[in-house]
Protein backbone atom coordinates (compact mmCIF):
# COMPACT_ATOMS: atom_id res chain seq x y z
CA UNK A 1 0.00 0.00 0.00
CA UNK A 2 1.40 3.48 -0.74
CA UNK A 3 1.09 5.84 1.96
CA UNK A 4 -1.37 8.90 1.20
CA UNK A 5 1.53 11.22 3.00
CA UNK A 6 2.67 15.08 2.52
CA UNK A 7 6.20 13.35 2.70
CA UNK A 8 4.96 11.71 -0.54
CA UNK A 9 3.78 14.80 -2.66
CA UNK A 10 4.20 13.66 -6.03
CA UNK A 11 0.93 11.22 -5.21
CA UNK A 12 -0.75 14.01 -3.76
CA UNK A 13 -0.60 16.97 -6.04
CA UNK A 14 -3.85 16.72 -6.84
CA UNK A 15 -5.33 16.36 -3.70
CA UNK A 16 -3.08 19.41 -2.29
CA UNK A 17 -4.79 22.12 -4.87
CA UNK A 18 -8.40 20.73 -4.18
CA UNK A 19 -8.36 21.25 -0.76
CA UNK A 20 -6.47 24.99 -1.22
CA UNK A 21 -9.82 25.88 -3.42
CA UNK A 22 -12.57 24.08 -1.29
CA UNK A 23 -10.98 25.81 2.60
CA UNK A 24 -8.76 28.61 1.11
CA UNK A 25 -6.29 30.48 3.52
CA UNK A 26 -3.30 32.43 4.17
CA UNK A 27 -0.30 31.38 4.79
CA UNK A 28 1.23 31.57 8.03
CA UNK A 29 4.83 31.51 10.43
CA UNK A 30 6.62 27.76 10.81
CA UNK A 31 8.95 28.91 13.35
CA UNK A 32 11.67 32.14 13.53
CA UNK A 33 15.08 30.95 14.80
CA UNK A 34 15.72 31.22 19.05
CA UNK A 35 12.07 33.56 19.48
CA UNK A 36 8.07 33.20 19.98
CA UNK A 37 6.02 35.01 17.44
CA UNK A 38 3.37 36.91 19.10
CA UNK A 39 1.55 38.14 16.10
CA UNK A 40 0.72 37.51 12.57
CA UNK A 41 3.56 37.91 10.13
CA UNK A 42 3.94 40.83 7.50
CA UNK A 43 4.31 39.36 4.04
CA UNK A 44 7.40 41.32 2.73
CA UNK A 45 7.05 39.76 -1.23
CA UNK A 46 5.84 36.26 -2.88
CA UNK A 47 7.59 35.28 -5.76
CA UNK A 48 5.28 33.32 -8.10
CA UNK A 49 6.76 30.36 -10.05
CA UNK A 50 4.87 28.17 -12.90
CA UNK A 51 3.30 25.46 -10.45
CA UNK A 52 3.15 24.61 -6.85
CA UNK A 53 6.45 24.10 -4.91
CA UNK A 54 6.51 21.20 -2.81
CA UNK A 55 10.96 21.92 -2.44
CA UNK A 56 11.69 23.50 0.87
CA UNK A 57 14.06 26.98 0.62
CA UNK A 58 17.01 26.81 1.27
CA UNK A 59 19.01 30.15 2.40
CA UNK A 60 21.80 30.73 1.79
CA UNK A 61 24.27 34.06 1.77
CA UNK A 62 21.04 36.31 1.12
CA UNK A 63 19.40 33.82 -1.64
CA UNK A 64 16.81 30.98 -1.58
CA UNK A 65 16.69 28.51 -3.32
CA UNK A 66 13.37 26.40 -4.41
CA UNK A 67 12.45 23.80 -7.01
CA UNK A 68 9.11 23.98 -8.36
CA UNK A 69 6.54 21.19 -10.44
CA UNK A 70 7.37 24.20 -13.55
CA UNK A 71 10.55 22.19 -13.46
CA UNK A 72 12.68 25.17 -12.70
CA UNK A 73 14.93 25.54 -9.41
CA UNK A 74 14.77 29.01 -8.68
CA UNK A 75 17.75 31.62 -6.86
CA UNK A 76 16.14 34.44 -5.02
CA UNK A 77 17.28 37.54 -3.42
CA UNK A 78 15.98 37.19 0.09
CA UNK A 79 15.69 40.37 0.78
CA UNK A 80 14.10 41.86 -2.54
CA UNK A 81 11.95 38.73 -3.98
CA UNK A 82 13.79 39.31 -7.15
CA UNK A 83 14.70 36.15 -9.15
CA UNK A 84 18.98 36.37 -9.56
CA UNK A 85 18.39 33.16 -11.79
CA UNK A 86 16.14 29.94 -12.45
CA UNK A 87 17.48 26.75 -14.10
CA UNK A 88 15.60 24.57 -15.99
CA UNK A 89 15.49 21.00 -16.05
CA UNK A 90 13.37 18.38 -17.69
CA UNK A 91 11.00 17.40 -15.16
CA UNK A 92 8.97 17.97 -11.36
CA UNK A 93 11.74 19.37 -8.79
CA UNK A 94 9.89 17.66 -5.27
CA UNK A 95 14.07 17.72 -4.06
CA UNK A 96 15.03 20.31 -1.45
CA UNK A 97 18.30 21.62 -2.32
CA UNK A 98 21.51 21.35 -0.65
CA UNK A 99 23.82 24.37 -1.01
CA UNK A 100 27.79 23.29 0.08
CA UNK A 101 30.60 25.23 -1.07
CA UNK A 102 28.91 27.73 -3.59
CA UNK A 103 27.07 24.57 -5.08
CA UNK A 104 23.67 23.82 -5.42
CA UNK A 105 22.84 19.92 -5.47
CA UNK A 106 19.01 18.71 -6.41
CA UNK A 107 17.55 15.86 -8.22
CA UNK A 108 14.51 16.23 -10.85
CA UNK A 109 12.31 14.14 -11.85
CA UNK A 110 14.05 13.85 -14.94
CA UNK A 111 16.57 11.15 -13.74
CA UNK A 112 19.48 13.65 -12.85
CA UNK A 113 20.79 14.65 -10.12
CA UNK A 114 22.74 18.43 -11.12
CA UNK A 115 25.38 20.61 -9.40
CA UNK A 116 24.42 24.26 -10.09
CA UNK A 117 26.68 26.96 -9.66
CA UNK A 118 24.86 28.92 -6.80
CA UNK A 119 26.40 32.07 -8.18
CA UNK A 120 25.16 32.38 -11.81
CA UNK A 121 22.91 29.23 -12.31
CA UNK A 122 25.20 28.07 -14.69
CA UNK A 123 24.89 23.84 -14.79
CA UNK A 124 28.49 22.31 -13.38
CA UNK A 125 27.40 18.58 -13.51
CA UNK A 126 24.45 16.57 -14.31
CA UNK A 127 24.41 12.89 -13.11
CA UNK A 128 21.75 10.64 -14.63
CA UNK A 129 20.32 7.59 -12.68
CA UNK A 130 17.52 6.68 -15.76
CA UNK A 131 14.45 7.07 -12.98
CA UNK A 132 12.89 10.26 -11.04
CA UNK A 133 14.38 11.67 -8.03
CA UNK A 134 12.17 12.73 -5.41
CA UNK A 135 14.83 12.44 -2.89
CA UNK A 136 16.80 15.45 -1.18
CA UNK A 137 20.42 14.69 -1.24
CA UNK A 138 23.03 14.96 1.78
CA UNK A 139 26.62 15.93 1.34
CA UNK A 140 29.52 14.94 3.43
CA UNK A 141 32.74 14.44 3.23
CA UNK A 142 33.07 15.60 -0.55
CA UNK A 143 30.18 13.30 -1.81
CA UNK A 144 26.69 13.42 -2.28
CA UNK A 145 24.15 10.69 -1.31
CA UNK A 146 20.77 10.88 -2.88
CA UNK A 147 17.92 7.96 -3.86
CA UNK A 148 16.33 7.21 -6.30
CA UNK A 149 12.82 6.26 -6.88
CA UNK A 150 13.50 3.27 -8.40
CA UNK A 151 15.12 2.03 -5.07
CA UNK A 152 18.77 3.00 -5.78
CA UNK A 153 21.07 5.03 -3.14
CA UNK A 154 23.94 6.62 -4.86
CA UNK A 155 27.21 7.90 -3.84
CA UNK A 156 28.33 11.07 -5.99
CA UNK A 157 31.58 12.64 -6.18
CA UNK A 158 30.31 16.38 -5.36
CA UNK A 159 33.18 18.07 -7.03
CA UNK A 160 33.20 15.65 -10.39
CA UNK A 161 29.68 14.35 -10.73
CA UNK A 162 31.65 10.62 -10.96
CA UNK A 163 29.93 7.65 -9.63
CA UNK A 164 31.84 6.34 -6.67
CA UNK A 165 29.43 3.17 -5.71
CA UNK A 166 25.49 2.33 -6.34
CA UNK A 167 23.27 0.27 -3.38
CA UNK A 168 20.43 -1.27 -4.80
CA UNK A 169 17.83 -1.67 -2.41
CA UNK A 170 15.01 -2.16 -5.25
CA UNK A 171 12.07 -0.55 -3.29
CA UNK A 172 10.95 3.26 -2.89
CA UNK A 173 13.16 4.86 -0.45
CA UNK A 174 13.20 8.43 1.71
CA UNK A 175 15.37 10.93 1.86
CA UNK A 176 19.19 9.85 3.30
CA UNK A 177 20.64 11.06 6.10
CA UNK A 178 24.62 10.85 7.03
CA UNK A 179 26.29 10.73 10.12
CA UNK A 180 29.90 9.38 11.37
CA UNK A 181 30.78 7.55 7.97
CA UNK A 182 27.27 5.56 8.18
CA UNK A 183 24.06 6.54 5.49
CA UNK A 184 20.90 5.65 7.14
CA UNK A 185 17.42 5.29 4.51
CA UNK A 186 14.40 4.17 5.15
CA UNK A 187 12.31 1.78 2.67
CA UNK A 188 9.28 0.87 1.24
CA UNK A 189 10.64 -2.83 1.85
CA UNK A 190 10.03 -1.77 5.60
CA UNK A 191 13.51 -1.87 6.50
CA UNK A 192 15.74 0.49 7.88
CA UNK A 193 19.27 0.21 6.25
CA UNK A 194 22.46 1.48 7.51
CA UNK A 195 25.07 1.72 4.90
CA UNK A 196 28.94 2.40 4.88
CA UNK A 197 29.14 6.06 2.98
CA UNK A 198 32.93 5.33 1.99
CA UNK A 199 32.47 1.80 0.52
CA UNK A 200 28.72 1.25 -0.23
CA UNK A 201 28.38 -2.08 1.48
CA UNK A 202 25.47 -3.02 4.15
CA UNK A 203 26.23 -2.78 7.93
CA UNK A 204 22.46 -3.66 9.02
CA UNK A 205 19.19 -3.56 8.03
CA UNK A 206 16.55 -3.30 10.64
CA UNK A 207 12.77 -4.69 9.32
CA UNK A 208 9.56 -3.28 10.30
CA UNK A 209 6.16 -4.28 9.85
CA UNK A 210 5.33 -1.46 7.79
CA UNK A 211 6.79 1.30 4.49
CA UNK A 212 9.63 3.76 5.93
CA UNK A 213 8.67 7.32 4.00
CA UNK A 214 10.36 8.80 7.17
CA UNK A 215 13.66 10.47 7.50
CA UNK A 216 15.77 8.82 9.53
CA UNK A 217 17.50 11.21 12.77
CA UNK A 218 20.41 9.43 14.20
CA UNK A 219 21.51 11.04 17.73
CA UNK A 220 24.00 10.13 20.16
CA UNK A 221 24.40 7.07 19.06
CA UNK A 222 20.43 5.76 18.26
CA UNK A 223 18.53 5.98 15.11
CA UNK A 224 14.80 7.24 14.99
CA UNK A 225 12.76 6.74 12.27
CA UNK A 226 8.75 6.13 11.42
CA UNK A 227 7.00 3.45 9.85
CA UNK A 228 3.73 3.17 8.47
CA UNK A 229 2.75 0.42 11.05
CA UNK A 230 2.27 2.91 13.13
CA UNK A 231 5.23 3.00 15.30
CA UNK A 232 8.52 4.92 16.42
CA UNK A 233 11.37 3.09 16.22
CA UNK A 234 14.79 3.71 18.28
CA UNK A 235 17.52 1.51 16.83
CA UNK A 236 21.20 0.85 18.23
CA UNK A 237 23.00 2.75 15.21
CA UNK A 238 26.22 0.69 15.52
CA UNK A 239 24.02 -2.75 15.79
CA UNK A 240 20.80 -2.81 14.51
CA UNK A 241 18.81 -3.96 16.82
CA UNK A 242 15.99 -2.75 18.64
CA UNK A 243 16.57 -0.02 21.77
CA UNK A 244 12.49 0.46 21.89
CA UNK A 245 9.28 1.27 19.96
CA UNK A 246 6.24 3.81 20.76
CA UNK A 247 3.39 2.64 18.86
CA UNK A 248 0.99 5.88 17.93
CA UNK A 249 -2.66 5.52 16.38
CA UNK A 250 -1.32 6.38 12.75
CA UNK A 251 1.60 6.27 10.27
CA UNK A 252 4.71 7.95 11.52
CA UNK A 253 6.67 10.89 10.41
CA UNK A 254 10.11 12.40 10.27
CA UNK A 255 11.38 12.92 14.01
CA UNK A 256 12.86 15.69 15.64
CA UNK A 257 15.24 14.94 18.87
CA UNK A 258 16.28 17.71 20.94
CA UNK A 259 17.56 17.45 24.70
CA UNK A 260 16.87 14.20 25.37
CA UNK A 261 12.96 14.64 23.80
CA UNK A 262 11.92 12.75 20.34
CA UNK A 263 9.05 14.84 19.02
CA UNK A 264 6.74 13.06 15.58
CA UNK A 265 3.97 14.22 14.60
CA UNK A 266 1.32 10.95 13.13
CA UNK A 267 -1.53 10.73 11.15
CA UNK A 268 -3.56 9.76 14.04
CA UNK A 269 -3.46 14.04 14.64
CA UNK A 270 -1.20 13.83 17.45
CA UNK A 271 1.80 15.60 18.36
CA UNK A 272 4.08 13.23 20.56
CA UNK A 273 6.92 13.71 23.29
CA UNK A 274 8.47 10.63 23.65
CA UNK A 275 11.65 10.51 26.34
CA UNK A 276 14.68 9.22 23.97
CA UNK A 277 16.13 7.13 26.17
CA UNK A 278 13.24 5.27 27.24
CA UNK A 279 10.74 5.71 24.63
CA UNK A 280 8.09 6.45 27.49
CA UNK A 281 6.01 8.97 26.95
CA UNK A 282 6.06 12.70 28.12
CA UNK A 283 2.92 14.27 26.30
CA UNK A 284 0.44 14.10 23.53
CA UNK A 285 -0.77 17.06 21.87
CA UNK A 286 -3.86 16.48 19.49
CA UNK A 287 -4.52 18.68 16.90
CA UNK A 288 -7.78 16.57 15.54
CA UNK A 289 -5.76 16.18 11.68
CA UNK A 290 -2.86 13.99 10.80
CA UNK A 291 0.17 15.42 11.25
CA UNK A 292 2.68 15.33 8.20
CA UNK A 293 5.50 17.87 9.10
CA UNK A 294 8.75 17.69 10.37
CA UNK A 295 8.55 19.53 14.37
CA UNK A 296 10.91 22.27 14.78
CA UNK A 297 12.13 22.80 18.31
CA UNK A 298 13.26 26.57 19.08
CA UNK A 299 13.67 27.79 22.42
CA UNK A 300 11.12 25.43 24.08
CA UNK A 301 8.17 25.54 21.90
CA UNK A 302 7.85 22.71 19.09
CA UNK A 303 6.20 24.17 16.03
CA UNK A 304 4.51 21.95 13.65
CA UNK A 305 1.39 22.31 11.19
CA UNK A 306 -1.37 19.52 10.70
CA UNK A 307 -3.43 18.66 7.37
CA UNK A 308 -6.42 20.97 8.97
CA UNK A 309 -4.38 24.30 8.36
CA UNK A 310 -3.27 25.02 11.15
CA UNK A 311 0.01 25.92 12.32
CA UNK A 312 0.33 24.98 16.04
CA UNK A 313 2.93 26.69 18.52
CA UNK A 314 2.97 23.79 21.62
CA UNK A 315 5.47 24.18 24.78
CA UNK A 316 7.88 21.31 24.35
CA UNK A 317 8.34 20.53 28.20
CA UNK A 318 4.43 20.52 29.06
CA UNK A 319 2.85 19.93 25.65
CA UNK A 320 0.48 23.01 25.97
CA UNK A 321 -1.13 24.89 23.32
CA UNK A 322 1.27 28.38 22.79
CA UNK A 323 -1.21 29.34 19.89
CA UNK A 324 -2.54 28.06 16.71
CA UNK A 325 -2.55 29.82 13.12
CA UNK A 326 -4.33 29.39 10.00
CA UNK A 327 -2.11 28.49 6.64
CA UNK A 328 -2.45 27.43 3.30
CA UNK A 329 -2.43 23.66 3.28
CA UNK A 330 0.11 22.04 0.80
CA UNK A 331 3.15 24.17 2.23
CA UNK A 332 6.43 22.86 2.43
CA UNK A 333 8.37 23.22 5.08
CA UNK A 334 9.93 26.54 6.22
CA UNK A 335 13.81 28.29 6.06
CA UNK A 336 14.05 31.00 8.87
CA UNK A 337 16.61 33.42 8.29
CA UNK A 338 17.01 36.99 10.18
CA UNK A 339 13.72 37.54 11.40
CA UNK A 340 11.83 36.04 8.12
CA UNK A 341 10.32 32.81 7.43
CA UNK A 342 10.49 31.30 3.34
CA UNK A 343 7.63 28.69 2.76
CA UNK A 344 6.67 27.50 -0.79
CA UNK A 345 2.90 26.52 -1.24
CA UNK A 346 0.52 24.73 -3.85
CA UNK A 347 -0.66 27.89 -4.49
CA UNK A 348 2.85 28.30 -6.75
CA UNK A 349 4.47 30.53 -4.53
CA UNK A 350 7.34 31.17 -2.52
CA UNK A 351 6.54 33.57 0.25
CA UNK A 352 8.68 35.63 2.60
CA UNK A 353 6.75 36.61 5.72
CA UNK A 354 8.22 38.93 8.16
CA UNK A 355 7.76 38.51 11.99
CA UNK A 356 7.89 42.28 13.53
CA UNK A 357 6.79 41.53 16.91
CA UNK A 358 8.57 38.94 19.17
CA UNK A 359 10.28 38.35 22.46
CA UNK A 360 12.71 35.91 23.56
Amino acid sequence: MQRNSFLRPRNIAAFVLLLILLLGGSVGVVYIQGKIATANPTKKWAYQTGSPIFSSPTVVNGVVYVGSTDDNLYAINAASGMKKWAYHTGGYIYSSATVVNGVVYVGSHDGNLYAIDAASGAKKWAYQVGVAISSSPTVGNGVVYICSDDGNLYAIAAASGAKKWTYQIGSDISSPTMVNGVVYVGSTDGNLYAIDAASGTKKWAYQTEGEIFSSPTMVNGVVYVGSTDDNLYAINAASGTKKWVYHTGGYVDSPTVVNGVVYVGSDDGNLYAIAAASGAKKWTYQTGNPIASLPRVVNGIVYVSSRGQNLYAIAATSGTKKWAYQIVPGTSSPAVVSGVVYVGSADDNLYALALPNTHS
